[in-house]
């Protein structure tokens, strides 16, 4: 990963690792995740020192340990063909040290993350199977006994089942929570397993070089400036996005919100919800310890189910989203299941 995206006060700015070996050095030990690529610039592809300061992170090179804990999910043994997900191809070289480069195989859906990585791979002696792939769509290059993703899903598509051998075991993250979701192919086609209690977030799967735009300027204007049907909340204001579990509940009940804050300079805070259907939540309190105002409009009301979502973590203590038991039937429809507690993606 000779060139990666740092963030700055203006936006992030790309560091050239062979300009400062020390920095290069102290960023490929760091148990953290580097972006690689911002919007539709790979920093492989920026001028050393150039700062992006619109666009989302759309490729990385993901936190060492969380990497480790995926594959320990996996339950990595030897012998077991896999099939992991290539971004900066990092992943994929601790993969093959572990099992041998020719029981791995590496995909991604961009052509240049996939090249980049096979030359880089090579220059270390290492030569897995590499292939250009939407892991959404499928099919899959080959039959696997176990399949890790290090880019979330929306829900297990039925072409890994299919790509899966008997009793292999897949793992991956749900698109928008912070679940780890690991499973076993079941005789029948599908598979069973848990959530994990160790809570991690991946990059969403993309098609295209950037992410396509899901809520539109117009919502997120009314967000900001309509009247909506006012209340006052229950609890107090929580920007949902930094409450993990409580992410993951409501992105399992409806997925697609998106999240926006403000702490203004009096300290009072307003968080802004939005979904692509058009509905959207607006929500001020003057005070990190009071009510929130809430204002909501749009076909749905985003922040009722929210509401009962706290309701149930202050009557609980918890949430049932971490250690849930997980069914996946041989045509990917998953249900996850804990006490009384079940939602199907």
């Amino acid at each position: 990963m000779p060139r990666w995206y740092e963030r700055e006060a203006d936006g992030r700015m790309v560091h050239d690792g062979a300009a400062d070996p020390d920095t290069w050095l102290a960023a490929a030990y760091s148990n953290r995740s580097l972006v690689t690529r911002v919007g539709a610039l790979h920093a492989d592809h920026a001028e050393p020192g150039t700062v992006v300061t619109t666009g989302m992170s759309t490729s990385s090179s993901t936190e060492p340990s969380l990497v480790v804990g995926m594959y320990r999910h996996a339950d990595l043994t030897d012998g077991c063909r896999t099939l992991v997900t290539t971004g900066s191809g990092y992943g994929t070289a601790l993969a093959c040290r572990r099992l041998g480069a020719d029981r791995v195989t590496s995909v991604d859906v961009d052509p240049y993350l996939v090249e980049a990585a096979t030359d880089r791979l090579a220059s270390l002696g290492l030569r897995p199977q590499t292939a250009v792939c939407d892991l959404t769509q499928g099919p899959l290059p080959g039959e696997y006994d176990r399949i890790v993703s290090t880019v979330s899903m929306p829900a297990v598509p039925a072409t890994w089942l299919k790509a899966l051998r008997p009793h292999g075991r897949l793992v991956t993250t749900i698109t928008g929570t912070s679940l780890i979701l690991y499973a076993d192919k079941t005789p029948d086609g599908g598979a069973v397993g848990r959530t994990s209690f160790d809570p991690a977030s991946f990059m969403a799967p993309r098609q295209a070089d950037d992410y396509e735009e899901t809520v539109s300027a117009s919502v997120w204007t009314s967000a900001e400036t309509a009247d909506g049907e006012a209340s006052v909340s229950r609890h107090f204001l929580v920007f949902v996005p930094e409450a993990w579990s409580i992410q993951s509940m409501l992105q399992l009940q409806i997925p697609g919100i998106e999240h926006r804050h403000q702490w203004h300079p009096d300290r009072s805070h307003t968080v802004w919800m939005a979904h692509p259907d058009g509905s959207w939540v607006r929500a001020h309190a003057t005070g990190p310890r009071e009510p929130a105002t809430v204002y909501q409009g749009g076909p749905r009301r985003l922040w009722n189910p929210l509401e009962e979502i706290l309701d149930r973590l202050n009557w609980t203590g918890e949430l049932p989203v971490y250690g849930a038991e997980v069914t996946i039937t041989p045509d990917g429809l998953t249900t996850l299941a804990r006490g009384n507690w079940k939602v199907t993606l």
